[in-house]
């Protein structure tokens, strides 16, 4: 299974593409980083252009890498809405940009997120960036810190996978 993690920015849009190699019922998932980096429209871009660039950047990462699957973080609740409302606009580009090449796509709380990485809902960004080093057997942390949040996401798409997998298995 090939997962692109894509987390949504104003500034810059992290992605991630983790394989998980030789899956097996009862065993942690080998993880394998494809690929991770992070798009920063230029800030003095009107919104539209900034979009338009993210999209098209986003549909090359998925013809260059060919996911299997696209997972993306929930918008989070915020006390400024004005922020919210820009960062909507950027998942919803980036959905849409999974959706017209046909990806299947999987959502993720940030709770949950950091904590099938970290083992904590609350875990600082550091925290994050150490985990996703670690379980990608990276020698430091990717940069930007958007791509090992992107990474993060991707992990946790493989690991709730593998879970339910090994949950379905079991009932039949």
């Amino acid at each position: 299974m090939r997962v692109c993690g894509i987390d949504c920015g104003t500034e810059t849009t992290g992605y991630g593409v983790v394989e998980c190699e030789n899956p097996r019922a009862g065993h942690a998932p080998q993880l394998v980083s494809i690929a991770s980096g992070g798009i920063s429209p230029p800030r003095k871009a009107h919104l539209p252009q900034r979009l338009a660039l993210v999209y098209a950047e986003l549909v090359a990462v998925f013809e260059r890498y060919h996911p299997d699957i696209v997972a993306v973080e929930e918008v989070f609740y915020s006390v400024n809405a004005k922020s919210v409302i820009k960062l909507s606009h950027v998942r919803g580009v980036a959905l849409l940009a999974a959706a017209n090449v046909g990806l299947p796509i999987a959502e993720y709380a940030p709770l949950t997120i950091k904590s099938t990485v970290t083992g904590y809902g609350l875990a600082a960004k550091e925290q994050v960036q150490f985990m996703v080093a670690r379980l990608l057997a990276l020698p430091e942390a990717p940069q930007p810190a958007d791509a090992a949040d992107a990474l993060a996401i991707a992990i946790c798409h493989i690991h709730h996978a593998q879970t339910l997998a090994l949950q379905e298995a079991s009932t039949v």
